[in-house]
């Protein structure tokens, strides 16, 4: 999608739950990309009744009836451009099919906007014709505002010719010549289309910016889908031609028992060396497609907790370690930070890998531990244990309060089993 283009986002998520500090800190990147953007949008349109008066006080002389009339429609028209602004972003994000009523409203406030703006004009005593133009082409260049995320950059800046139009002719109607009418048409055409192109490349971007995070969640579905395909390719490789050679042998074996023949029992036993060659080929299959390398797990965790809002610190990840404890401490990365972005509700997680005293030990801990999450023991860590159980290694999880830390210890040396944990403090941590 490009700045002039007006395709919409597929299914951008809506940022909700990003309101107060708490909900910002949980919020994503996109999200609080986005939100930024909408409320600076917003806090644009709001400056409309301000801009109003203060230039409606540039003029000699007014009715006062006039003036409180136009300030109430400055307001209405404020409060309804907002609105018709959420809805058009709505349908360019593609979280909306429509924004017809928002923008019909929209429609009808400005046309009351502008005529009020040409009654004061004709009504007003010693009226000033170039503030009268600029202060009727307010309500209009905030609409434009406000429809722009529907609009190409070429049909935006069409319709923001509409404002010096209207600006021109209300300088007319308000006494002025058509020298002095030059003035508010040429100010009101610059300050239209800067705002304009401002206002659509700021939509432009929460566009560009949902965009990419749905590319990275598709690539990332892909490379499980790759994945996947991988594994079933491999076990297909390897099942396809043993069993293939399973069921011939079988049929042969079979025929030669009906006929008596002394071979039948050396074809079955072929068909027993073939069926633990194939376990054994499968085993090796598995156990690299389960292959766990820590440094990779730990450049994942980093990217995986970033995405989900919460501040990650690691240290010691350079830490140099036999090939049996890096995938050991791998697997326990893997299960903790999925624990961790599942069941906390985590603004802060800290990784600390420290190696010595015969022992790597590997510390995780948030600051959102759920009560009811963190107070049981699941599956996935009895697991863990297990699994650190057969190369000498220990894991211990404590709480207090809403702090939970998981601590996993593991021999550097595997003959020897891992030393009790201890919690020094670690080097310094790097994000």
């Amino acid at each position: 999608m490009t700045a002039g283009s007006v395709g919409t986002v597929n299914r951008a998520p809506r940022t909700t739950g990003a309101t107060g500090l708490a909900g910002w800190s949980r919020a994503s990147d996109p999200q609080r990309f986005e939100t930024y953007n909408r409320w600076t949008l917003y806090v644009i349109l709001a400056f409309e009744p301000f801009l109003a008066l203060g230039l409606l006080t540039g003029a000699t002389e007014y009715t006062s009836a006039g003036a409180l009339a136009f300030a109430l429609v400055s307001v209405v028209h404020c409060a309804t451009a907002i609105v018709a602004t959420r809805a058009t972003l709505e349908v360019y994000l593609g979280r909306a099919m429509s924004a017809r009523r928002e923008l019909w409203f929209l429609t009808v406030a400005t046309i009351v906007a502008v005529v009020v703006a040409f009654a004061w004009a004709a009504g007003a005593r010693d009226p000033d014709p170039i503030v009268i133009g600029n202060v009727a082409a307010v309500a209009p260049v905030v609409a434009i505002l406000a429809l722009s995320p529907l609009l190409t950059t070429g049909k935006l800046m069409l319709a923001t010719l509409a404002a010096p139009v209207i600006a021109g002719l209300a300088a007319l109607v308000g006494g002025g010549n058509p020298v002095q009418a030059t003035v508010p048409v040429i100010t009101t055409a610059l300050i239209a289309a800067g705002a304009a192109l401002s206002f659509r490349i700021s939509v432009w971007m929460i566009g560009v910016v949902w965009e990419q995070e749905q590319r990275r969640a598709v690539d990332a579905r892909l490379a499980v889908a790759e994945e996947r395909l991988r594994f079933s390719r491999d076990l297909h490789d390897v099942f396809g031609r043993t069993l293939s050679t399973v069921a011939v042998k079988s049929e042969l074996a079979a025929e030669l028992a009906r006929r008596g023949d002394d071979r039948a029992p050396d074809q079955m036993l072929e068909v027993r060396q073939l069926a633990q060659d194939a376990l054994r080929e499968v085993r090796a299959v598995v156990e690299g497609y389960r292959a766990a390398d820590l440094s990779t797990e730990l450049a994942g965790a980093r990217e995986i907790l970033r995405s989900a809002g919460v501040d990650v610190l690691v240290a010691g990840e350079d830490a140099d370690l036999p090939a049996q404890a890096q995938e050991a401490l791998a697997w326990v990365v893997r299960e903790a930070v999925t624990n961790v972005v599942r069941h906390a509700d985590a603004n802060r997680c800290v990784i600390e890998l420290r190696a010595g005293a015969g022992a790597a030990t590997l510390s995780i801990g948030n600051d959102g531990a759920r009560t009811a999450a963190a107070a049981r023991t699941g599956s996935g860590l009895n697991g863990l244990r297990e699994r650190l159980a057969t190369v000498g290694g220990t894991l211990d999880v404590h709480r207090d309060g809403a702090e939970f830390t998981l601590t996993a210890a593991v021999p550097l040396d595997p003959g020897t089993p891992a030393p009790a944990l201890t919690t020094e403090p670690p080097p310094g941590a790097t994000p």
